[in-house]
């Protein structure tokens, strides 16, 4: 059986990767840049982000310059909660928080533990067992809570899916208030109140907020119908930073806006818990364009929103609007309180791993004290007991990655064949596997299921899942229903347990879920391209342009440029497996390769793929590069004229913030265009034609009018991309 992992690092010298390349749009990124006076490169990017006018841009670009609803126009059962909340604490009553066990559930337990104190309530809370229990509200946690005589639950970041524990709490006597924000489930659960942004409209701006989010929304609302919100907004708001990018929630809406207030806040932060993480972190404020951070991979990344669920200050509720009521000297750039700010790679890459840790291996008690005591001896103790947890979490992670990579080579798996990775090994943490198949998607490029057996007696494989963008995890979850016992998630994550006799079974039922939405083109990591620059182009002034899109992440992605024929002058191995290499193209620089220690010597020229970076050492800054990608270079003729003999023509493209796979074929004297979606499905068009079809199969599909707006944006798009 043919292997396809990669060889020894002596035998290939390249990641295996595929390039997308968004297509130049040069008449529409020149009206930008003129117009917003930015560079090309930047115009470029805010294209590729779906933004293609001067008003789009001029909004993204300031978002404090839009005008939001208010929260209780957009929530339907806002009010109800408010009226509740208001109730149980004027009367005295207990209330029960059960929140959860990653980053933005613990964020969402603290701010609404130091929202209800503040507010006076007699509040507590409590966490399932990650290892003992799972992920979210049960009928344990209900029964304990109604035992100590609470009056009214509220989830956070969970209770979506929790049908029959929400009936038990109604049984009982006990209200109870539902925050969440993940996927709807068919049959949703007799609460009081529900929250969650998946249940209203797909175009509000709050449309994204993660679980801490949705409590911020209640708190501030709450605060500001008892008239006592002051002093609290700034605290709350820092934890909504932390939980929201920790969550890897899209930076977009609402997040976008209060995300980058809340960095200007952290650094100057009031909350000793905030104070002491950064402390032990190394984090370090930095002016806007302006930043240096070592590596430390994205531990909780891609695709993290975690596993096992099937599931500016607000203004007053009268006439004040949600972006007139935060401090404006946040937004005033000469404030000397102000002048500095964090960026959300602060977070993703020190401060959330360092959260998400003790969810994963430790007690989740921790990280709460830590954000709600006011005692900095206390918060400096919690703070270094989650930075000793997480770097037995690092140490957890690379063991387990060793052993998968080891037992992926011995096994001599044809990925073509199989098209997805499923690998079960007894004795590796429930709680960081989730982490590793995210390594394993990153170094083979296919879909990953990764479990451990259960302790007592190996019946049972608990385990997680990470995809790709042309692959559903949820979907395939849900192919394989018969043979798992729970499971959950989303598209580009899940969570699963199966009786082990079934292992087989569900290997074989993934690769066939797997054929029938991944190609062979698609086994490789997708590295995704803005724009092409060149090295005289990478200056400070660019870079800092690059803060005009902050804060960058999820559905806001950080620019990323390439540039073709780049001599490799000087490279060496430095840390645990890094490259740091000298680059020349008419003009020096520097560059780094997190974690490709198996890929040096890289050849000595190259076309790479790179992100922007700022180096300060000894008081001295300089810009980097910190590559992604790397290839043989590739000449690309821009105006290639595409002949029958060249046929298929494929590409891959991105159209609404979706991927796409394109082919130009040509049958008989006719050309067709088809375009294949991530479900499968393919839209063909034929030259000249008013009507194409859209399916699975040709037998099966239905004809469309492709001169609709939906149709014709798309067919414009791939056309684009196959530089048609």
């Amino acid at each position: 059986m043919q292997n396809n992992f990669p060889l020894p690092p002596k035998q290939q010298n390249l990641p295996n990767q595929r390039w997308l390349i968004y297509p130049e749009q040069p008449e529409i990124t020149k009206q930008l840049a003129k117009t917003l006076e930015i560079s090309p490169l930047i115009a470029q990017t805010l294209i590729n982000r779906d933004i293609s006018t001067i008003d789009q841009a001029q909004a993204f670009l300031d978002p404090e310059s839009i005008k939001l609803p208010l929260p209780i126009e957009e929530f339907p059962d806002l009010n109800i909660s408010l009226n509740l909340l208001q109730t149980t604490i004027s009367q005295e009553q207990k209330i029960a928080i059960c929140g959860d066990y990653d980053a933005d559930g613990m964020t969402s337990t603290a701010l609404l533990l130091r929202a209800l104190k503040h507010l006076g309530a007699k509040v507590d809370y409590a966490i399932p067992s990650r290892m003992q229990e799972g992920y979210g509200i049960n009928q344990r946690i209900v029964e304990e809570f109604h035992q100590e005589g609470v009056n009214l639950i509220l989830t956070v970041d969970n209770g979506i899916a929790a049908y029959e524990p929400i009936v038990r709490a109604r049984e009982l006597g006990v209200n109870v208030i539902i925050t969440d924000h993940h996927d709807i489930p068919p049959k949703l659960p007799p609460a009081h109140a529900i929250l969650n942004p998946k249940l209203i409209s797909e175009t509000s701006p709050y449309r994204g907020v993660a679980g801490v989010g949705v409590a911020y929304i209640l708190a501030v609302s709450l605060a500001q119908r008892l008239g006592k919100h002051q002093g609290l907004i700034k605290p709350l708001l820092e934890l909504f930073t932390l939980g929201t990018i920790a969550d890897l929630a899209p930076l977009t809406g609402v997040n976008r806006r209060l995300v980058k207030r809340g960095l200007q806040y952290l650094p100057h932060s009031q909350l000793p818990g905030v104070q002491a993480l950064i402390q032990v972190s190394g984090v370090k404020a930095r002016e806007q364009g302006t930043g240096n951070r070592e590596q430390e991979t994205y531990e909780e990344g891609r695709g993290k929103k975690e596993e096992g669920r099937g599931e500016k200050l607000m203004g007053t509720q009268t006439s004040s609007n949600f972006q007139h009521s935060v401090d404006s000297r946040v937004l005033n750039p000469k404030s000397k309180d102000h002048q500095k700010s964090l960026k959300p790679d602060d977070i993703g890459f020190r401060l959330g791993p360092r959260i998400n840790a003790v969810g994963r291996i430790a007690d989740p008690q921790i990280v709460i004290e830590l954000l709600t005591t006011d005692d900095m001896g206390i918060a400096l103790e919690r703070a270094m007991q989650c930075e000793e947890i997480n770097q037995r979490r690092q140490l957890l992670c690379e063991e387990i990655e060793q052993e998968a990579i080891a037992w992926c080579e011995s096994s001599q798996i044809n990925l073509q064949e199989e098209r997805v990775l499923v690998v079960v090994q007894p004795g590796w943490h429930h709680g960081v596997i989730g982490i590793v198949a995210s390594r394993l998607v990153e170094r083979y490029g296919v879909p990953v299921f990764i479990g451990a057996y259960e302790e007592e007696g190996e019946e049972i494989i608990r385990g997680s899942a990470r995809g790709i963008p042309e692959f559903d995890v949820f979907e395939a979850l849900q192919f394989c229903d018969e043979l798992l016992g729970k499971y959950g998630g989303h598209r580009a994550a899940g969570g699963f347990s199966f009786s082990a006799e079934n292992l087989d079974k569900f290997r074989s039922r993934l690769s066939e879920f797997a054929h029938q939405c991944l190609e062979v083109q698609h086994l490789k990591p997708l590295i995704s391209i803005d724009a092409e620059a060149e090295i005289q182009e990478l200056s400070f002034d660019l870079y800092r342009q690059i803060d005009l899109l902050h804060p960058c992440g999820i559905e806001n992605k950080y620019p990323v440029f390439w540039t073709r024929n780049v001599k490799i002058s000087e490279q060496r191995i430095v840390g645990k497996g890094h490259i740091k290499l000298t680059l020349i193209k008419g003009e020096k620089i520097q560059a780094i390769a997190w974690r490709w220690g198996d890929y040096f010597p890289l050849p000595s020229v190259v076309d790479i793929a790179y992100k922007m970076r700022e180096n300060t050492w000894n008081g001295q800054s300089n810009i980097e590069l910190e590559l992604l990608g790397v290839r043989l270079p590739m000449e690309v003729s821009r105006n290639s004229a595409i002949s029958p003999q060249n046929f298929p023509q494929k590409a891959e493209f991105s159209y609404n913030s979706r991927l796409y796979s394109c082919s130009l074929y040509q049958i008989g004297d006719v050309q067709e265009l088809r375009i294949r979606n991530s479900r499968g499905e393919v839209l063909a068009i034929q030259k000249g034609q008013k009507i194409g079809l859209l399916g699975k199969t040709r037998n099966s599909a239905k004809q469309v009018d492709v001169s609709d707006a939906r149709f014709f944006n798309l067919i414009k798009a791939a056309m684009n991309a196959l530089k048609l």
